[in-house]
């Protein structure tokens, strides 16, 4: 695996590649609030067969996370900047693997070129907002109705709140090491990042009027879908998975007995699943 970095738009991407440029492509897109790190393990599982591409998004990881008064936080300009990356890299056609996060900034990316998707794996990635559990987006709906009311999404960024969101559904919390959580909040817990975290919360409201383009796009296109989805997650939950079928008939979508950060505790479960997808799907 090379660790590597990338300037697109005056912006420095860092992101993970590993296995051979003449192999298909995967991009691996990350959430909140967590960065290429998610994938440290899956890449290995995949580099024999494939190119594999993992960004951190602006503002996550070790990308440059300029202050909001010089960058525009939005999910536009966060696909923008991965189309400008894969674009750099000269990588034309590519599957995606979306969660959380990823997964409103893959959709631009399909809609904005849906030829360059060879097929799609979401891993609690919604496109539904049958997937929204209510319990938790409640506190990130009155933030996008009240601005004042930002100390409910705050909450998320503490280190208990993103302890949670690993933990939370996993049967077997041994399993996770604290690495993740520990890495993640160091990261968001730069001074002026706070404020980026919150900008996205308000902009995540934008990507609902999205849906109906991505229920539309995957109709019409065919593209391959897989859901491989931690069934106990408090965010996205599985009616957010089961709802793929609506419009992808021939989506492959598997419950597992996980939580949110589902490569965490059914790695080798996931991989697999994948590797069988797109060795079926993608030529």
């Amino acid at each position: 695996m090379h660790h590597r970095y990338a300037t697109v738009d005056g912006q420095r991407l860092f992101y993970r590649e590993a296995g051979s440029p003449d192999a298909p492509t995967v991009v691996l897109l990350h959430g909140f609030p967590t960065s290429s790190f998610m994938f440290r393990d899956l890449i290995p599982l995949l580099a024999d067969r494939y190119h594999v591409i993992a960004p951190d998004h602006l503002g996550f990881g070790f990308s440059d996370a300029p202050p909001i008064e010089d960058f525009d936080y939005t999910f536009d300009r966060l696909a923008d900047l991965t189309a400008g990356l894969l674009a750099t890299l000269g990588v034309q056609r590519y599957a995606i693997y979306v969660q959380d996060y990823g997964a409103p900034i893959g959709w631009r990316l399909a809609l904005a070129r849906p030829a360059a998707i060879t097929a799609i794996i979401t891993q609690n990635g919604n496109g539904y907002e049958a997937g929204l559990v209510e319990e938790f987006w409640a506190p990130v709906r009155e933030y996008w109705r009240d601005p004042s009311t930002e100390a409910g999404v705050r909450a998320a960024l503490t280190l208990d709140a993103i302890r949670w969101q690993y933990l939370h559904g996993v049967p077997d919390e041994t399993l996770i090491c604290p690495d993740t959580w520990t890495h993640d909040h160091a990261l968001v817990s730069r001074p002026g990042n706070d404020r980026i975290q919150l900008d996205l919360f308000a902009d995540y409201a934008n990507n609902l009027p999205l849906y109906p383009k991505l229920h539309a796009y995957l109709r019409e296109s065919g593209v391959p879908v897989l859901a491989t989805w931690g069934r106990n997650d408090g965010i996205f939950g599985p009616a957010g998975a089961e709802a793929f079928a609506a419009d992808a008939p021939d989506a492959e979508i598997h419950l597992l007995d996980g939580g949110h950060f589902l490569l965490e505790s059914h790695l080798d479960e996931v991989a697999g699943l994948m590797r069988d997808f797109l060795g079926r799907r993608v030529s």
